[in-house]
């Protein structure tokens, strides 16, 4: 009777864990999560599968047509097919001297496969970012070949929880002061030591979260074993009695 109430709390602390990792960590994002305003930059959209019984087999990224950009090329990825979609402008954009009268507002990847427990990236050049914003919002949508659909579209709000599934966002900090040619360079051609201590920074800063993240889970987990250790307490003394 005692190892079976050790492997119920175990196997429920065990869940608590999983589903706060899950929660945690199953986003599709940009990648890395900054760029210059007004400048070029090649971002990637990271897609983890987030099922363990289903491959991930199509992503979808829908471009602001408030924001919009008059470059976007996605990166040849082997395996899969990227269909570019654009749109009409109502008013022509200039850009290096010529008119621009349509822009790219999505881009589907098919035709490859995400099996779980593996993620994949998407890298797509885009340019000229906005210079009168702090942010670009994506909304990504991904398919798994059970025909299940996540939408990853909510956008967050300052100052409140991360909503359950949110939307890609790429932040835009202030610009460095190079031209529109020197951004558009390849990173590893401009600086590629400074690439590599900003990638270094990222990496660190995600090894802190997902500490953090355990931490916190763990404690819960902690809790969850307390309350059922109360709970089977109670029901022993009603036994006795």
């Amino acid at each position: 009777m005692k190892t079976s109430r050790v492997s119920f709390a175990a196997a429920l602390a065990a869940g608590a864990v999983l589903a706060l990792s899950g929660t945690a960590f199953a986003h599709v994002s940009v990648q890395p999560g900054e760029a210059p305003k007004g400048g070029y930059a090649t971002i990637n959209f990271k897609v983890p599968n987030e099922r363990d019984n289903a491959s991930t087999t199509q992503l979808e990224v829908n471009f602001p047509v408030d924001q919009p950009l008059t470059s976007v090329m996605p990166q040849d990825i082997p395996g899969w097919t990227s269909t570019v979609e654009k749109t009409k402008l109502d008013k022509p954009l200039n850009v290096h001297g010529k008119q621009v009268n349509e822009v790219v507002t999505k881009v589907t990847w098919t035709g490859g496969k995400i099996e779980p427990g593996k993620f994949q990236q998407f890298p797509v050049s885009v340019g000229k970012l906005p210079d009168n914003a702090d942010k670009m919002v994506f909304k990504a949508i991904q398919t798994y070949d059970n025909n299940e659909v996540v939408r990853w579209i909510e956008e967050a709000k300052e100052g409140a929880a991360e909503p359950q599934n949110p939307a890609p966002t790429l932040k835009l900090t202030a610009a460095a002061g190079a031209d529109d040619h020197d951004a558009a360079k390849p990173a590893d051609a401009k600086n590629s030591g400074k690439d590599a201590a900003q990638d270094e920074k990222h990496d660190e800063a995600a090894a802190k979260s997902g500490s953090d993240t355990t931490a916190r889970a763990l404690g819960i987990a902690g809790i969850v074993l307390g309350l059922g250790g109360v709970a089977f307490g109670i029901a022993s003394r009603r036994r006795s009695a």
